[in-house]
């Protein structure tokens, strides 16, 4: 049956199971909502919130290289305890977010480390192009909003699709890790390298390289 998108979000928002497990759980009990929540608990999914608050300061410090060392990730996820650390599925989501780190670009982790300056510039930005293009002044603040938070989704971390499962988020995998280790687990901070990265190449064409041998 066809599940109405608000309902898979007051559900989400009541127990803190991801996007993809709320419309699932909806779809089995036939939309009833009480009946989701019981299906949600019962599956072990509504826990990750609760666990979420819980402090995480052991983990793993995760690398991924790709492209024969033209690409690395460094990546720190922390979980509650050591034992998890060592835990297979703990270690896979490990190297999965690394790959996916490596091939998506992420700037952020979450959209609150974005700079407010960074923030301003791109609502500039966007805002100019919206009256370039004829968009009516009373509902360009709408207009802005939606662009600013698909700006900010493809940048962020926790917002981007998975890259190996495009159906869920990154948080929505996290979250789903999380009950099913059962206990708290964060993804604390990364960074990408790129060979060249920022580096300004001389391109030079076959014509220059055949002119500058003459020369000499």
């Amino acid at each position: 049956m066809s599940i109405a998108a608000s309902l898979v979000k007051d559900l989400r928002a009541k127990t803190g199971a991801g996007m993809m497990d709320c419309k699932k759980a909806l779809q089995k009990v036939d939309g009833n909502f009480d009946e989701a929540i019981k299906w949600l608990r019962t599956n072990g999914l509504s826990q990750a919130a609760k666990k979420s608050g819980r402090t995480a300061a052991e983990g793993l410090v995760t690398t991924y290289l790709h492209g024969d060392g033209r690409i690395g990730v460094l990546l720190e996820v922390n979980s509650e305890t050591d034992f998890v650390a060592r835990n297979e599925d703990f270690q896979a989501f490990c190297k999965d977010i690394a790959l996916h780190i490596a091939a998506m670009n992420p700037r952020f982790t979450t959209s609150e480390e974005i700079p407010e300056s960074l923030r301003s510039a791109e609502k500039d930005v966007l805002s100019s192009k919206a009256i370039a293009e004829g968009k009516k002044p009373e509902f360009l603040d709408k207009i802005l909003d939606g662009q600013l938070k698909k700006w900010a989704s493809e940048m962020c971390l926790m917002d981007q699709k998975f890259v190996k499962n495009p159906d869920k988020t990154i948080h929505e995998t996290l979250t789903d890790l999380i009950a099913k280790i059962g206990e708290n687990i964060v993804i604390r901070r990364f960074s990408r390298f790129e060979l060249g990265e920022g580096i300004e190449k001389k391109q030079e064409s076959f014509a220059d390289e055949v002119a500058a041998q003459l020369k000499n």
